[in-house]
Formats: structure tokens, sequence, C-alpha cells
């Protein structure tokens, strides 16, 4: 049983730790997406109401235990005040004197950001150490990063041995509209897998084959599977060590009868940039120097006629190269299939390259049942494992 905000008898004047989810892009100092920061603010605002002490606390980036100045969480402490008309105090560290007596002084109500927590070597190691330093901050844990707590760190796990823990309003809901989705069979369920690395979906691919009335594959991964079907993909990217892995999960979709596809036609350039030709064309065509970029039109028709039979359609990945204009058209077609008013489907969108890629393409996201923070988390929750940072509020 995992305690929420609403289970805290009493918040004011409590030092509240919380963990978020912060890893946004920036450029020049400056975020570029704020969406993970939004989908937090209701977190933040029902602690500072109550009168609570909020202590923020996120990762960014992969400094692995070094100070990496652009790394730093400044621009981002600065990019939230303007989110919640609010001042935010930031401290340069993530633990030590100067952060205890900033928290000392702290005012009931108010906000102080702490430095990246990755800058700290114990926070991957999730040291004892480390833990106790930073419980030793608050009075309560609260986690709302749901999109990190598919790692054992100090600040997503560790902490939860040392103070009552506690799910934030994201990961409240995170659980709430992904539970469902663990159900032993999913007959009008459609899984749409993109991306680039076979790696991180096998697992929920060998979760759902066999459960899902079908599976659409797309994005460099799909260039993999194509692979291991013995196609010529030219120069495009694939992961040549998966193969035999790509072959094994297509065995195991004929075994149990799975209904898998790939794409049968696709937008190839050789090169990539926005003022790149784009042609499309039969998987059989390709040859050379050409690069798979996107699924071609057939495909596209395919796998939206496949969503317009589906009842729930759960899709992780983009089609293709997104970002360029010349390879955008798979992914929109399927962000718009699954954001049609004529459907009455029920619509799970994970991963951070599908939630920008939806925003690219203007679709909002409340046009979608839900839409989840976490990547490789929502992929893992989903594979029906316990998520670490999870488990740890259980206790």
């Amino acid at each position: 049983m995992i305690k929420t905000l609403k289970d805290i008898p009493k918040l004011k004047g409590k030092r509240v730790l919380v963990r978020v989810d912060f890893n946004v892009p920036m450029k020049d100092g400056a975020v570029q997406d704020d969406t993970r920061m939004r989908q937090t603010l209701p977190t933040i605002q029902y602690l500072t109401d109550k009168g609570a002490r909020v202590i923020l606390v996120t990762h960014v980036g992969r400094p692995k235990g070094k100070i990496i100045e652009e790394l730093r969480v400044e621009p981002i402490a600065k990019h939230l005040e303007k989110l919640l008309n609010q001042s935010v105090a930031y401290r340069d560290e993530c633990v030590g004197e100067n952060v205890t007596k900033a928290v000392e002084t702290m005012q009931n109500g108010k906000i102080l950001f702490l430095e990246n927590c990755r800058f700290h070597p114990g926070e991957e190691s999730c040291s004892e150490e480390f833990c106790r330093e930073l419980s030793q901050l608050a009075d309560i844990y609260v986690n709302d990063a749901f999109a990190a707590s598919h790692r054992k760190h100090a600040s997503t796990a560790g902490i939860a041995e040392h103070l009552p823990a506690y799910a934030g309003l994201l990961v409240e809901r995170e659980i709430e509209f992904l539970t469902p989705l663990l159900d032993s069979d999913h007959k009008n369920l459609t899984l749409i897998i993109g991306g680039a690395k076979v790696d991180t979906k096998i697992g929920v691919l060998n979760t759902y084959i066999g459960k899902a009335g079908a599976i659409l594959l797309g994005g460099a991964l799909a260039n993999t599977f194509l692979a291991a079907e013995g196609y010529n993909i030219g120069a495009s990217k694939y992961e040549k060590e998966k193969i035999e892995t790509a072959r094994e999960l297509m065995m195991l979709a004929e075994a149990k009868q799975q209904k898998m596809y790939l794409p049968v036609d696709a937008i190839v350039g050789d090169t990539i940039s926005n003022q790149a030709t784009a042609i499309d064309l039969p998987l059989e065509d390709i040859e050379g120097d050409m690069k798979i970029l996107d699924i071609g039109k057939k495909t596209q028709v395919i796998y939206a006629e496949i969503i317009a039979e589906s009842k729930c359609v759960v899709w992780n990945g983009p089609m293709g190269l997104y970002e360029y204009t010349p390879f955008a058209s798979g992914t929109r077609a399927i962000a718009t299939a699954l954001a049609s008013p004529n459907n009455q489907l029920k619509t799970y969108i994970g991963g951070g390259d599908t939630v920008d890629a939806i925003n690219r393409c203007g679709i909002k996201e409340d046009e979608f049942t839900f839409v989840s923070t976490g990547g490789g988390a929502t992929l893992e929750f989903l594979e029906g494992k316990k998520l670490p940072g999870i488990a740890a509020l259980e206790k």
C-alpha cells in the first residue's frame, strides 16, 4: 500500500524533500521544454499551500558524480519561479552545511531548490552516507519523479529507508492510469513500439507478445527487425548485434499467433536535414546508401486502420526522424490517428521523444487518455517490474 500526500497528517512547518524529475532539455542556459516541470506543479503547490517548507531535488544529465557547469540546475530553478509565480531559493550544493543552514532559515510555504544530485558520487551508488545526509534535511520524503523511479538511487529509493515516504500527485496518477494495463489479456489492445533501440523494448515486447491484439513496429528499431527478416536496408541505422534477438521475438510471436506488423514501405533519404529529398519506396527497392528514416505511406495507412479497430492503444517511440520535416509524416500519422475525435480509443503515450513528437505535431496532451512522464520507467512498469522508487514507498 502506497501512501500519498493526502495521508500526511500535518504539513504546516514540516520540511518536505521532494524528488522531482526536472531533467529537461536546455539550450544556452534556458529550458526548452518544461512539460515535466508543469506536470509536477500540482504537488509543489499542494505542499506550499499547506504551509510546508519544500526542498526540491532533481538530476540533470549524467555527470557521473562530477560537477559539470552546464548541468547545474539554477536555470531550471529560475524557470520554476516563472511557472509558479513564486520565488525559489537555490543552493549550488545538495547537502552540506550551507544547505542545512538554508533549510533551517526557510519560512513556511517557501521553496528551496538543491543542486543536481548526480554531482554527488553517492547518488547513483545509493550510498548509505548520502542517503542519511539527504534525510537529515527533511521530516518527510515525497517521490514525484516517476520517470526516475526505475533507478535505485539515493534520492529515488534509498532516502525512503530513513524518512516517512509518500507518493506525489504525479506518481499517484501514473500508477492509477498504468496499473490497468497490466491485466493478463489485452486482445483489444494495440501496442505501438518505435524509437531506436531494441534493448530497452525487449521486456515490454516479451510481456505483450501473445496478449495484445496487434503489435506495430517502427523507427530504427523496426530496421533491426527488417534486417533480421533478410531485407536489404541499405545504409539505415540498425543494431547488428540485436538481429538474433529480433529473430527470437518474431519466432515467439509466430508461436503465440501474435499479429506483429513491420513496415511494408519506407521513406528514405541520403541526407538528414530539413532540406533532404524524401522518397517513398517499397522495401524491395531499398539499396546502396539509402537510409530508412520513416515508415512509408502504405504502412501509415495500414497502421491507422489497425488503430481505428482497436479499443486501447499504448504508444512508445516515434516512427522515424520526426525532428526533420521530410521524415515526420509517419509519426504525425500515428499521433493524428490516436487523437482522432471520431474514435472511442483509450490512448496511452509514453517516452520523452514521443511526447516531444506530439507537441511538435500541435496535438494537445489532453487529446489522449494519458501521457506518461516516463520513458524507461513506463516500459519497465508495463513489463510488470517493481520499480525501486515505487517499491520504496510501499515499505
